[in-house]
């Protein structure tokens, strides 16, 4: 590795803990985890199996079943048997879990957005467009849909 890489490593790491640090303090306001929050997340777009959660969220099926289990508790999320996999069950957000979310979104995306203020709409575009692209080869390369 050069020191331009190293440079960009260190980038992104910062970038990282940033955000990291807004979306946990974002999390506690809402007596949620990071991993709660993320979670809230996918459901606002779609009813994934525990599986696809797992493989999502970068964890395994018991420790996804816990967070679910949690989430369920509190009235945020359910379960619902799978249409075409019997052994399987898709969890859905419940609307206390998609109030929760919706209002945590809004507030972080505000927040979040104060950090692109210093680049143009095309900078925040092309950032966007390389951002999603290395996403997409990351869930690709483990196997995830996005």
């Amino acid at each position: 590795m050069d020191t331009e890489d190293h440079q960009t490593v260190d980038v992104l790491v910062r970038l990282a803990f940033v955000i990291l640090a807004r979306l946990q303090a974002h999390a506690a306001a809402t007596d949620l985890s990071t991993q709660q929050v993320r979670l809230l997340g996918i459901l606002r777009d779609s009813e994934p199996t525990i599986k696809e959660l797992a493989a999502q969220m970068g964890t395994d099926k018991s420790s996804m079943s816990g967070a679910v289990m949690r989430a369920e508790r509190r009235g945020l999320v359910s379960r619902a048997p799978d249409e075409r996999d019997r052994r399987a069950v898709r969890v859905r957000l419940e609307p206390a879990g998609r109030n929760l979310v919706g209002a945590a979104t809004r507030q972080f995306e505000v927040e979040i957005g104060e950090l692109f203020e210093s680049l143009t709409e095309r900078q925040q575009a092309l950032w966007r467009d390389f951002t999603l692209r290395m996403l997409v080869a990351d869930a690709a390369d483990r196997c995830v849909d996005l």
